[in-house]
């Protein structure tokens, strides 16, 4: 991809840019978009189609603090900085990078904890969201899990990361995700229906067209009979997503619906407390590790 004349054509030509994610740290497939970070100090993200192919555009900030997006900058490739301002940005992030995973590894596992309280409480109420809340609790513990041995976090690759780590105490846990996101019961009808919900889930919160790259990852997937990777994926996508209206769920009652399928609930609910206190005691497990 020519990025100086995607530069130019989407009026970046003013602000720092780079590029990042899958193609740059070398874990990418064809499914992959090209991940380009321009610092304007705006934020959120949009996919735009160049020279035939997706291109995440990231809007970012050079007074960023939150170690979870200042991560998404480790090992970036630095396309235009004409004030040097991005290039020193990008050193005093290497130079915490190893406190920056600790750091977002930490808040990790408290969001998975704080999940698996939310599905006990969901349990013992009429609330809906009880099985939601322990998907994602398994989620987070993933991020903290590849945080910890400094992975950055691309969804895509996840599981296989996950696979390939070393066997340490504190990865011993990676089987409390792979046993209680249900990557189990992945087969091609049951994704199909999960990637019609994640899409339309997307659409809803995000508003970005992401739901093309979703639709993109799944063919990738689907197509090299990956399907827990394209499960996992799927997953983590709706994790994402749950987590930005988690503060309005009592009025958005009638996502419940989508979200069923979208996360593949399961429906015994004595197993669903059983996973999560599973992936609680997990947590609790690392976080004395640390």
């Amino acid at each position: 991809m020519d990025i100086a004349k995607f530069i130019h054509e989407n009026d970046l030509t003013s602000f720092p840019v780079g590029v990042g994610g899958c193609r740059v740290s070398g874990i990418n497939n064809n499914s992959c978009d090209h991940d380009v970070f321009v610092f304007d100090e705006k934020s959120g993200k949009k996919i735009l189609k160049f020279e035939d192919e997706s291109v995440m555009l990231h809007h970012g900030s050079l007074s960023e603090s939150e170690s979870k997006q200042l991560l998404q900058y480790d090992g970036m490739k630095i396309i235009q900085d004409e004030s040097w301002e991005l290039r020193m940005f990008l050193s005093k992030i290497s130079e915490k990078r190893i406190l920056l995973y600790r750091d977002f590894a930490k808040n990790s596992l408290i969001e998975s904890l704080f999940c698996c309280q939310k599905t006990k409480e969901s349990l013992k109420s009429t609330d809906s969201f009880g099985s939601c809340w322990q998907k994602c609790a398994a989620f987070y513990l993933s991020d903290a899990i590849l945080s910890l041995n400094y992975q950055r976090i691309s969804p895509s690759h996840m599981l296989e990361l996950l696979r390939k780590l070393e066997k340490t105490q504190i990865n011993e846990n990676i089987s409390t995700v792979t046993q209680t996101v249900g990557i189990e019961r992945a087969t091609l009808p049951l994704l199909e229906r999960m990637l019609k919900s994640t899409m339309g889930f997307s659409d809803l919160i995000e508003k970005n067209n992401h739901s093309q790259t979703i639709q993109q990852k799944y063919d990738y997937f689907v197509t090299n009979s990956m399907l827990s990777d394209c499960y996992f994926y799927l997953g983590w996508i709706n994790k994402e997503n749950f987590t930005k209206i988690k503060d309005n769920l009592n009025r958005e009652q009638d996502l419940i619906h989508i979200l069923k399928v979208a996360f593949d609930v399961e429906a015994d609910l004595n197993l669903v407390e059983q996973q999560a206190n599973s992936i609680e005691k997990s947590c609790n497990s690392i976080l004395g590790i640390l």
